[in-house]
C-alpha cells in the first residue's frame, strides 16, 4: 500500500511494524487505535455502501496520560489521487467517531490517524492555570515556539506571516489579556491548520464496496419467457416478454429475472414434473445449459435473437426496469464445451461423464463443471468471458445459480475482475446452503444474498433471523433478498395457507426486507398445488414445461403487490434495513415491527397475523422511542389496508382477520397531526 500525505505534509506510513528498531519513529507513537468499524475480517473483506449512504467510521482511541487527542479518517475514493480527511470526534468512553458521504460508485477505501494534540494540551492546560492565578509567563513561549514551528513549516506561505503576528503577540501580551488570546478561536484554527503532525499512528487501508442504490433497495420479479405468450400452446418469444413489461412494472417492480435463455441440450432432456424421458415437444430444462446451437454466450432460437435480447434489455430500462440475467455454470450433455474441453468435466472409469445428482435424485440432463481441472486457468477465463458477454449486451444485474457450488476464490477473482471495470455491475447468491457459506460469498463480493426467508414463519423465529440480518455484523457486507416462493420452493405454508399465506408473505417479504422478490405469475395467481405430498416441487412446473397464464383471473394478488411497492417507494424507512425493531405482542400469531428512515421523519410500523386460517387479536407492547413518539395520542395511517386510528402510549389493542384486514403498515403521524414524512 501507498503511504499518504496528510494535509500538513507529514507522511502516514502504510503499516506499523509490530516491533521497531532502537531509535524508529514507531518508539514515538503514543496513540493506539483498536477496533476500527466497519471492518470485515480485519480489512480481509469490504464493508458495503451504496452511493447516497453515510458512512459512520468508529474506533477506539487512546494513549497514556492525559494529553489531548485528536484524529482524522483519510478517505480515498474512485479515482482519488489523495485521501481526503474527516475529523474524528470523541464520542465517549475513548470511542471516536467520524462520518462521510459515498458519492461514487466503485471501491473506497479510508484509514484512521491519530496523534497526541499537544496544541490543544498546552492550550487547555494553559487555560486551567490563568483561572488559577498563576504565573504562565513559560507556557507563554511554549505556546509561541508553537506558533513558530507552524511559521517554519508554512515556509514562503502568506499563513506563514499570521503565525509569526501570533508568536509575537504570544510572547508579548498583556497578563490581562492572556486568557482573551486563548479562548481566541481564529487564533486556534490558525495554528492548528498549520501546526506539523508528530508521530501520528495509523491503521491500514480498510476496504469499502460502494454500488448502485439498487443493491441496497431493489423488487425482483422473476418470469420464465417461453411461458409469456398470448396464445395458448405457442412457445414465447423475447416480444412477448416486451408486451408484458408494462405488467410488471406497473405492480412497481424494478428488477425482471429471466432464468437461462440458452439453448437446451437434447440429450436426458427431462419432460413434465421432471419425467426421466421427454416428448417431442417437450422443451426442457432452461438449466440443462447447451446444444448444437451454442452453449452459455448463445440464445434459444425459439426466444428470439442476441439483437431481440438486446431489444428487449432497452425496452425494459425505458419502464425503470433492470434485467437479471441467470447465470447457471454447468452444462448439458449436448454444451460444445463438452465436446471442445473434455478436461473441464470430470469423467468415470465407465467413459462417461458424472452428471449432477443428490441422491436419490438424478440429474443425467446437466454436467457440472470440473474446477479442479488441470486447465482450470483456461476454464475461468472462459467464465469470464461469459459474463463479460452479456454485460456488452446491456446486462447489469445477476442472478448466480447454486455458486456455492464452486470455489470461494473463482467467485472472489471474477466478481473483483468484473467489477474493476463495470462496478455498476450487481450479483446476486442463489446459495440455499449452510450459513457460513452463505456469508463467505457475501464477502467475496455478492451485492445480494438469498436468505431462509422462505422457511420462517412464526413469530419468534422471524423476529431472531431478521435481528440478526438487520442488527449483527454481517449487516456490513451481508445484504439479504427476500422470496417468498421460487421455481424451486412451494412452501408447506403456501400449500395449504390459501389466499391469506400469499397476502401475508409478500406484507413480510415488503415491509421486513428492502429488497425482496416473487417467482410469478405463480405468486400472484396464487399458485399452491404440489407435485406430490410433503415436495416443495409445483405440480406442472415451468422448470420442465411451458405454462400459459391467466393474467387477469379473479384473485390476482396483482393490486395487493402494487399497493406495497408504492408504499416500498414511498416511504424511505422501508428502504433500509439497519432501522428495524421489533415490538412484543402477547399472541405469538402476532408481529410487529417498526422501521424509520436515517432522519428520522418517515417511520412505518407493521402488524401481521401470521395465521392463515384464523383471526387473532392482542396487544402489541410499543417501543415509543423507536416510533419517535411519547406518551401522548398519535395517530397511525393504513397505507396498506386503509383507515386511521389513534393510539396512546406503548399498549395498544389490535384484531386481524385473514379474510379481512390481515395485516396492518402504518405511518406513524406526529401528534399535531402533520404526518411524520
Amino acid at each position: 500500500m501507498d503511504d499518504v500525505r496528510t494535509r500538513a505534509g507529514d507522511v502516514i506510513p502504510s503499516e506499523v511494524p509490530s516491533r521497531a528498531p532502537d531509535g524508529a519513529e514507531h518508539g514515538r507513537k503514543r496513540v493506539v487505535i483498536e477496533a476500527v468499524t466497519p471492518s470485515v475480517d480485519g480489512g480481509r473483506f469490504a464493508a458495503k455502501r451504496t452511493t447516497g449512504e453515510e458512512v459512520q467510521v468508529e474506533a477506539d482511541v487512546f494513549a497514556d496520560g492525559h494529553d489531548v487527542l485528536a484524529g482524522v479518517v483519510l478517505v480515498r475514493g474512485p479515482g482519488d489521487q489523495e485521501a481526503r480527511e474527516v475529523p474524528l470526534e470523541l464520542v465517549e468512553n475513548d470511542r471516536w467517531a467520524a462520518r462521510f458521504t459515498v458519492d461514487r460508485i466503485g471501491r473506497w477505501t479510508f484509514r484512521v490517524a491519530g496523534w497526541v494534540d499537544h496544541l490543544e494540551t498546552w492550550r487547555q492546560g494553559t487555560r486551567k492555570k490563568v483561572a488559577a492565578g498563576q504565573d504562565v509567563r513559560v507556557e507563554l513561549e511554549v505556546g509561541a515556539r508553537y506558533a513558530d514551528e507552524a511559521a517554519e513549516a508554512a515556509g514562503a506561505a502568506p499563513v506563514a506571516r499570521q503565525l509569526a503576528d501570533v508568536a509575537h503577540r504570544l510572547r508579548h501580551v498583556d497578563p490581562d489579556g492572556v486568557a482573551a488570546l486563548l479562548d481566541d478561536d481564529a487564533v486556534a484554527v490558525l495554528l492548528r491548520q498549520a501546526m506539523p503532525r508528530h508521530h501520528v499512528t495509523t491503521t491500514d487501508e480498510l476496504p469499502l464496496v460502494v454500488d448502485p442504490p439498487l443493491a441496497r433497495f431493489s423488487t425482483w420479479y422473476e418470469l420464465f419467457p417461453r411461458s409469456t405468450s398470448e396464445e395458448p400452446g405457442r412457445h414465447g418469444t423475447f416480444a412477448d416478454v416486451v408486451a408484458r413489461l408494462p405488467y410488471v412494472a406497473d405492480m412497481g417492480f424494478d428488477v425482471l429475472y429471466l432464468p437461462p435463455v440458452h439453448p437446451i441440450g437434447r440429450s436426458f432432456r427431462k419432460g413434465p414434473n421432471n419425467a426421466p424421458v421427454a416428448g417431442p415437444d417437450d422443451p426442457g430444462s432452461p438449466w440443462a445449459i447447451g446444444a448444437e446451437e451454442g452453449g452459455h454466450d448463445a440464445i434459444l432460437p425459439a426466444l428470439g435473437t442476441e439483437a431481440d435480447f438486446r431489444d428487449l434489455v432497452a425496452k425494459a430500462r425505458e419502464l425503470g426496469l433492470e434485467v437479471a440475467m441467470d447465470i447457471a455454470f454447468q452444462c448439458a450433455p449436448d454444451h460444445p464445451w463438452v465436446r471442445e474441453h473434455p478436461t473441464w468435466f470430470r469423467w468415470r472409469p465407465d467413459g462417461t461423464v458424472q452428471y449432477a445428482e443428490n441422491p436419490p435424485k438424478k440429474y443425467q440432463d446437466i454436467y457440472p463443471i470440473e474446477f479442479e481441472t488441470p486447465d482450470w486457468k483456461e476454464l475461468w477465463d472462459a467464465l469470464l468471458g461469459v459474463f463479460l458477454h452479456w454485460i456488452d449486451a446491456g446486462v447489469r444485474v445477476f442472478r448466480v445459480d447454486n455458486p456455492h457450488t464452486k470455489p470461494f476464490p473463482f467467485w472472489e477473482w471474477v466478481i473483483g475482475t468484473i467489477k474493476a471495470d463495470h462496478p455498476e455491475v450487481l450479483f446476486l447468491a442463489e446459495a440455499f446452503t449452510r450459513p457460513k457459506v452463505m456469508h463467505r460469498l457475501a464477502k467475496l463480493g455478492f451485492s445480494q444474498s438469498y436468505t431462509y426467508f422462505a422457511w420462517r414463519n412464526g413469530r419468534d423465529e422471524l423476529r431472531e433471523y431478521f435481528t440478526e440480518l438487520s442488527q449483527s455484523p454481517s449487516r456490513e457486507y451481508f445484504r439479504p433478498n427476500v422470496w417468498p416462493n421460487t421455481p424451486d420452493i412451494l412452501t408447506e405454508y403456501l400449500q395449504h395457507g390459501g389466499r391469506p399465506a400469499f397476502v401475508n408473505r409478500v406484507v413480510l417479504a415488503a415491509t421486513l426486507s428492502a429488497s425482496y422478490g416473487i417467482y410469478g405469475p405463480a405468486f400472484e395467481l396464487g399458485e399452491h398445488v404440489a407435485r406430490e405430498p410433503g415436495s416443495e416441487e409445483y405440480l406442472d412446473s415451468e422448470k420442465y414445461q411451458i405454462r400459459h397464464w391467466d393474467l387477469d383471473q379473479p384473485g390476482s394478488l396483482r393490486p395487493v403487490i402494487a399497493r406495497l411497492n408504492r408504499i416500498r417507494r414511498e416511504n424511505p424507512a422501508l428502504q433500509h434495513d439497519w432501522s428495524l425493531r421489533f415490538h412484543d405482542t402477547d399472541n405469538p400469531a402476532l408481529l410487529c415491527y417498526s422501521k424509520s428512515s436515517a432522519d428520522g421523519r418517515n417511520v412505518i410500523m407493521a402488524v401481521v397475523n401470521l395465521d392463515p386460517h384464523n383471526p387473532q387479536s392482542g396487544f402489541v407492547h410499543l417501543d415509543l422511542s423507536a416510533l419517535g413518539v411519547g406518551d401522548g395520542p398519535f395517530e397511525l395511517e393504513d397505507l396498506f389496508a386503509g383507515g386511521r386510528y389513534t393510539w396512546q402510549g406503548p399498549t395498544n389493542y389490535v384484531a386481524l382477520d385473514p379474510w379481512g384486514t390481515s395485516a396492518h403498515v402504518l405511518r406513524v403521524v406526529r401528534p399535531s397531526g402533520a404526518a411524520v414524512s
